[in-house]
Formats: structure tokens, C-alpha cells, sequence
């Protein structure tokens, strides 16, 4: 019977890996919580992914029955109603065309929208401990949706834009090189939040970036959690968002 079931329905699946990135120009607070928006522009390099990144497998099929997401081999629950992984999932399915699989079944465009998404993801450093993983994370995780759906942008870094609300600065790490996150403005729900390549991987080619581990555990306090508190308590940090960096932006541009 399974076996029937998976010759009816079968799965179709991608798999893509993506890299962390460091910030040269920090975001650090949000403009707006619901979109995942940045009250500074920022700029990050994006490590190469021999050493650090996280690899994603994407799976869909008619015979799944609900959302499903696996992390470093453990399973998420109730991660697949999350809001992060929702805007991500579905995020995609908007932009979904057909897709016709190595054996020459085909999912119309239609379809996706109904179908349940199976996620497995690693990350080869560790997770939540400072390293970015969360990036990398919902990069790959984008990737592979629209790899597996076929997804054609509807505007050029479209798909950044739904990578930043799984995580901000996950839309810095579908790029190689030297990455801009343009903070955008409320108007047409922050649609010109994205993320852009300032300069290749092949830009600095001498640059080497010297990572030590002195600890795998989970930070204790979140980003998100980090965030909320500075732009609640500090007096500085409107004043470097709207003073410092614009000046600094336009510098490592140049």
C-alpha cells in the first residue's frame, strides 16, 4: 500500500546549501517587528562555505499531510506554524511555476499552494551560538523552496526580501561577496527591504576571516530579544542609525 502510494503520489525534493555572512556595517534594532525591517542599512561579507554553512533538503508530495521541519537532525514541532518559517513557506509558494521532476512528473503552479513542504536542514558549525546560523539557516531554506517550486521573482531580489523575514540579515547570504541590506521604507509593505551585491567573492581576494569557537552552546540572550532591549534603553542608537552609518554606507560603497 505505501508502495502504491508513493508511485501515486512521489516525492519531489531539492537540496541546496547556503553560506553565513559576517556584518562589516551591523544592523541592530528593527523598524518594523511584523515585516522584519532594519532601522539601519547595513553590509556584511559572505564566508566562503567550505567551512561554514547550512545544507537544506526540500520535499514535497501529495501523500505528505502536514508541514513538517527537521533541524540538525531533530524534529522542529510546531516550528512549521511558526511565523518565520510560515512567511518563508508561503512566501515562495506565491511566486511557485510549474515543475516537472527528473522523472517526468509535473506539479503545476496551482498545486503548490495545497501542497504540505517537508524541511531538513544542518548547519556544519554551531547553532544559535553567535555564528550567524540563523542566516544561513533561512537562506538555504529559501533556496531550496525555490528550487523546488521553480520560483520566478516578480522583481529583482524579491526572493531576499522573503528570506529577511524567516531572518534579517538571511537575505544577505543568498550572495556571495560583499552584501547590502537596503532598510527600505513602510511603503508597498517594505518591499524595497532587500538585499543587494555590492561587490563579488573575487573583490578582496587576499581576505581571510579567523573564527574561534570558544564555546558551541546557545547564546543566552536571542538577537531579536538583544535588539528589542537596546532600542527600548540606549540613547545612542537612534543617533547612529540615522548619523553614522548613511556616511558609513556610502564609504564602503566607494
Amino acid at each position: 500500500m505505501a508502495e502504491d502510494n508513493a508511485l501515486l503520489h512521489p516525492i519531489v525534493m531539492e537540496t541546496v546549501s547556503a553560506p553565513t555572512n559576517i556584518a562589516c556595517i551591523k544592523y541592530w534594532g528593527k523598524a518594523s517587528v511584523e515585516y522584519n525591517t532594519p532601522i539601519n542599512s547595513s553590509v556584511s561579507v559572505t564566508l566562503d562555505q567550505a567551512d561554514l554553512r547550512a545544507v537544506t533538503t526540500a520535499a514535497a508530495s501529495k501523500q505528505f499531510i502536514e508541514d513538517r521541519l527537521w533541524l540538525n537532525g531533530e524534529e522542529e514541532k510546531g516550528a512549521s506554524n511558526s511565523k518565520r518559517f510560515r512567511a518563508c513557506v508561503d512566501g515562495v509558494k506565491a511566486l511557485a511555476q510549474d515543475k516537472q521532476d527528473e522523472r517526468g512528473n509535473i506539479i503545476k503552479r496551482e498545486e503548490w499552494k495545497d501542497l504540505k513542504i517537508h524541511i531538513s536542514s544542518y548547519n556544519t558549525f554551531p547553532t544559535a551560538a553567535g555564528l550567524a546560523s540563523s542566516a544561513a539557516g533561512y537562506a538555504a531554506l529559501v533556496a531550496a523552496l525555490a528550487e523546488l517550486m521553480n520560483a520566478k521573482e516578480e522583481y529583482e531580489g524579491q526572493l531576499t526580501t522573503i528570506a529577511r523575514q524567516g531572518s534579517g540579515s538571511a537575505c544577505r547570504s543568498l550572495d556571495g561577496g560583499f552584501v547590502a541590506w537596503r532598510m527600505g521604507s513602510a511603503e508597498n509593505n517594505w518591499k524595497n527591504s532587500l538585499a543587494q551585491q555590492v561587490a563579488d567573492e573575487k573583490h578582496w581576494p587576499e581576505l581571510r576571516a579567523l573564527i574561534l569557537v570558544v564555546s558551541d552552546a546557545k547564546k543566552d540572550t536571542s538577537s531579536t530579544a538583544g535588539m528589542s532591549t537596546s532600542v527600548a534603553t540606549s540613547k545612542l542608537l537612534k543617533f547612529r542609525a540615522t548619523e553614522i552609518v548613511p556616511e558609513r554606507m556610502v564609504a564602503i560603497e566607494k
